[in-house]
């Protein structure tokens, strides 16, 4: 059991979200960057699709009132435990009556705290990620609050040889030198309908010049701010899907970058869509961070994300050599 002290800024229950309930006007949802959560998951034994905990920018505080087995991944938030830095991208046993704590964040926006047997709420629509604006799943569609009281399942990893003290594996998943923090971050776009409506001198702005995430962005969208670029004209336009990633144009000339929690269709141009492979990146933006954008063909971001995926793949694998993932037979 998992007691919240401090709820942090912004701390939900996510997981690979709920595909399939758009055309009834469901977000997918889920964690913002579903590829450091994966891992969370994978280094703790867990499925992919186990609920982690997504925290944004200041982390909370929790008491761990029996010992498990837990990672971090994501952002730097500078987490602590019983008071002393704590290793991330690695799993950690934390004993009974541990406090993890975080302090300054450091770099990146969301970090990942996945739980041996994953956090036990329950699913709806087939997820248990929390939908914020329409107020279900995860903890009744909140964010943690303090005093909320957090189930873990049943664990299949074997216990450290002295339960009663922290364990931390000398070896780290090697992932965090692919989640690239540095600024202006730079996102592989594949150009959408109305790219080629846009005058020459727009392109190379969004190519060149940096963007800068505005103060009012969050899960849904990040709006960005920096040279007005010509609007295109909407004249007739239907509303149509949208997805994340998709790079919106208002009338007043400022993109947006939609996040997980996006509206379901949209009427602005689309300018083209981030690539899977720079979704990560994209979630790790905070306001008053820069970006650029570089235009690349739809076969390209498919070959990317090919190759992620395998890398993570063989992550999972790694891992099953790395130590027991199951609990020894008698």
């Amino acid at each position: 059991m998992i007691r919240v002290e401090h709820p942090g800024l912004l701390s939900t229950l996510q997981d690979l979200g709920r595909p399939g309930c758009q055309h009834l006007g469901v977000t997918p949802g889920g964690a913002m960057d579903g590829y450091s959560a994966a891992i969370a998951n994978a280094l703790v034994g867990n499925p992919p699709a186990a609920a982690v905990l997504e925290m944004t920018l200041q982390g909370p505080r929790l008491s761990f009132e029996r010992g498990a087995w837990v990672s971090l991944t994501g952002a730097d938030l500078s987490a602590e435990l019983d008071g002393r830095p704590l290793a991330c991208w690695r799993p950690v046993w934390l004993p009974a009556g541990s406090r993890l704590g975080f302090g300054r964040p450091r770099l990146g926006c969301r970090a990942y705290l996945a739980v041996a047997g994953g956090f036990e709420v329950t699913a709806v629509l087939g997820s248990r990620s929390t939908d914020l604006r329409a107020g279900f799943g995860g903890l009744g569609g909140r964010p943690l609050g303090k005093g909320d009281v957090i189930e873990a399942g049943e664990s299949t990893l074997a216990l450290p040889d002295n339960p009663s003290r922290p364990c931390v594996p000398a070896w780290s998943a090697a992932w965090n030198r692919a989640l690239p923090l540095e600024c202006p971050a730079r996102l592989r776009l594949i150009p959408g309908p109305d790219w080629q409506d846009l005058p020459d001198e727009d392109r190379r702005a969004l190519e060149t010049d940096a963007f800068r995430v505005g103060q009012a962005s969050d899960r849904m969208g990040l709006r960005l701010e920096g040279p007005p670029l010509h609007p295109v004209s909407a004249a007739e336009r239907l509303s149509a899907g949208v997805t994340f990633g998709t790079l919106q144009l208002p009338p007043d000339g400022q993109p947006i970058l939609l996040g997980v929690d996006r509206q379901t269709t949209g009427g602005y141009p689309v300018l083209g869509t981030v690539a899977s492979v720079d979704h990560p990146r994209l979630a790790q933006l905070r306001p008053g961070e820069t970006v650029r954008f570089e235009p690349i063909p739809v076969e390209r971001a498919q070959t990317l994300y090919r190759i992620r995926a395998l890398q993570l793949r063989r992550l999972r694998t790694g891992l099953d050599l790395r130590w027991p993932l199951n609990s020894p037979s008698p």
